[in-house]
Order: structure tokens, then C-alpha cells, then sequence
């Protein structure tokens, strides 16, 4: 029965009706709030970009900046926004988006704050295949790419093979990645220590991770994986929001709880490897963006969206302060985001001790 009658011309809505009322009206505030969250978000990206893209040793009004990005124009504003700023800041943001889902969808596989690809491993293991081609074969920019997504797929295949028992569960999955990225960073020390010193100095910056020099060849990459893997993860955030409420509700819903896992795995090491592969393994943007995005959202999941606009977010903003805080040096974007990843770690393990998960 939908309604009861309790006097002329009254009715009260039955129990069942009321709570759809109310878990349709929080669904709307929630959409409503990560519209929002996604809308600001945007809008800072968007001051970032027009700093980023105005900025620098040659000053660009905004009024040439915005023709020239769109290819119109000439002269020496057309050749520093389209040649110089424009592909740098647009792998910038790529591969921060890149990274947040794929931070995202592993945080969220693994129940976990601490469960993102640089955490367990998969940047290592795609710095590992990288340097074997940098150091061993000294093959060129487009080998040391392939080299890095061969190293971060076979790393994430390992983690997860030796992972799962009767399913993979959050904290197992941390911690055979832990030990498997300590493995590798002494395959890494090993390769570097034997390498000449010019070898070794490239590998070095390449480790560190950065945006200096990059072009439309890297923009390229990134954008198409994210145009394949980008709606993958849309569909799988749904399952993955089931799936932290444990395995057993999941498949109670109808949910299979391994194939969602392993569809998941894929795409956030596809995503990941393209990002490293691109820009070298900056660190913590993985980490901190999803979380980020869960805090502002206050919505459970991987957060697809918002965390991807969180990652281009924190990966061009600590890009343009790499370059401007201490010009005329540019420092690597890794070293930004090492600091304040490394402050937000901090922060983390000590909230996560004090919760009694320590």
C-alpha cells in the first residue's frame, strides 16, 4: 500500500515511500555537491592554465594567449604558447588525471588510503623497465616509454598473483606491493651504481619525474589512453563503490567481485604506465588526489571525475611552482610533489594510527 488515509482529504505516506523520498532526495544533494565540487575544480584548473600559459620570461597577455592556443595568431606568442607552454601544461594535466583515477581505482580496490600504484609498486616496477632501456639498452624516448608500461603491467601482474588467496584483500595487496617496489628500488640503485656517470645522470632525472621538455608527442599518448580507459573506469567506480562494502554484499547485488577486480587492475595500471611513462614516476599525486577528492565529494568510491580534475589540479599547479618559485631555475615537477605528498603521507599514517589501523 503506498498511502493511508488519516482524515478527510489527508493521507500519510507508508514507510517504504518515505525512505524513497528521503534516499532520492540524498542522492540529488550528493550529485549536487560533486557537480559542484567538479565545477570549482575546473575553474581553478582554468586560473592555473591562464597563469601557466601567460607567465614566464616572455610575458603573453591573455588577449594573444587565447588565439594563439587555438592556432591563430603569429609571431613570438604563437610560438611560445603552442610550441613551448601549451603541450607542457596539457601533459600536465593529462597525466595528474591520469594518475588520480588510477590512484582512485587502487585506493578504493584495496579498501585503503595507502592503496596507490606508487605505494605497492607499479611506479617502481615501470622506473625498473624504464632504466633497463636507458642503461642497458640506451634505446630512445619511444623505447624507454614501452619500457616503462612492459615494467609497471608485469610489476602490477606479480603483486597480484602472489596477492590473491581466496580473493585479494586490501591490506595483502599493500603489502606484497611494499615488498615487491623494495626489491626493485635495489634493482634500481643496482643499475644506477653500474652505469656510467652521463647513463646515470639521465636516469637520475628521469626518476625524479618531469615535465621540462615535453611536447605534442607526449600529449598524444596520454590523451588517447585516457579517451579508451577514462569511461572503463566511469562504469567500473559503480562496482568498485559496491565492492567496498565487502565482497559478500557485493555478490548478494549481483556484483562478480574477482572479474571487477581484475578489470580494475588493468585499467588503473594502463592508466598509471601511460602517466610514467610520459613524465617519469612523479610521486604522490596518485596518493593524494583521490583522497582529496573523497574529502571535498564526501562521496565513497573511486570518485572518477572529481578526482581526475583533483590530479591535473595538484600535478599543473605544483608544475608552475616548480617553475616560478625558483626562477630562473626549473626545478622537476617530482620534486613539488615530493613535498607536499610527502607532508600529506605524514599526515595520513599518523590519522590513520591514531584511528587504531596503524
Amino acid at each position: 500500500m503506498s498511502a493511508v488515509e488519516v482524515g478527510p482529504g489527508r493521507t500519510r505516506l507508508s514507510g517504504s515511500r518515505v525512505l524513497g523520498t528521503r534516499s532520492g532526495a540524498l542522492a540529488l544533494r550528493v550529485q549536487t555537491r560533486s557537480l559542484v565540487v567538479a565545477a570549482a575544480l575546473l575553474a581553478l584548473i582554468v586560473v592555473v592554465a591562464a597563469i601557466t600559459l601567460s607567465t614566464g620570461d616572455y610575458h603573453v597577455p591573455l588577449s594573444e594567449v587565447i588565439p594563439a592556443a587555438f592556432g591563430q595568431g603569429g609571431g613570438a606568442a604563437h610560438f611560445i604558447v603552442t610550441t613551448l607552454r601549451l603541450p607542457r601544461l596539457l601533459t600536465g594535466l593529462l597525466v595528474g588525471a591520469a594518475l588520480g583515477v588510477g590512484g582512485g581505482m587502487f585506493q578504493s580496490l584495496s579498501r585503503n588510503p595507502l592503496g596507490s600504484p606508487d605505494i605497492v609498486g607499479f611506479d617502481t616496477g615501470a622506473a625498473t623497465g624504464a632504466l633497463i632501456v636507458i642503461l642497458v639498452w640506451h634505446g630512445s624516448m619511444f623505447q624507454v616509454a614501452a619500457g616503462s608500461i612492459v615494467g609497471g603491467i608485469g610489476t602490477a601482474i606479480v603483486v597480484y598473483l602472489l596477492a590473491i588467496k581466496r580473493g585479494v584483500q586490501g591490506y595483502r595487496l599493500i603489502l606484497v606491493g611494499i615488498g615487491i617496489a623494495a626489491m626493485l628500488s635495489s634493482v634500481n640503485s643496482y643499475l644506477i651504481t653500474r652505469a656510467s656517470i652521463q647513463d646515470a645522470q639521465s636516469a637520475a632525472v628521469w626518476l625524479t619525474g618531469s615535465l621540462n621538455g615535453r611536447g605534442w608527442d607526449q600529449v598524444r599518448p596520454v590523451a588517447i589512453a585516457l579517451a579508451v580507459l577514462l569511461p572503463a573506469a566511469v562504469w567500473l567506480g559503480r562496482h568498485l563503490r559496491m565492492l567496498e562494502l565487502g565482497d559478500d554484499t557485493a555478490r548478494a547485488l549481483g556484483l562478480h567481485a574477482e572479474r571487477t577486480r581484475l578489470a580494475s587492475v588493468v585499467v588503473g595500471v594502463g592508466l598509471t604506465a601511460v602517466a610514467t611513462a610520459c613524465a617519469g614516476p612523479i610521486g604522490f599525486v596518485a596518493l593524494c588526489a583521490p583522497q582529496v577528492a573523497r574529502r571535498l565529494t564526501k562521496v565513497p568510491g573511486p570518485n572518477v571525475v572529481p578526482a581526475a580534475l583533483t590530479g591535473a589540479l595538484l600535478l599543473s599547479a605544483s608544475d608552475l611552482a616548480a617553475q616560478r618559485v625558483f626562477d630562473p631555475t626549473q626545478l622537476p615537477v617530482g620534486v613539488a610533489t615530493g613535498v607536499v605528498g610527502g607532508l600529506y603521507l605524514a599526515w595520513l599514517l599518523s590519522r590513520e594510527w591514531r584511528r587504531g589501523r596503524g
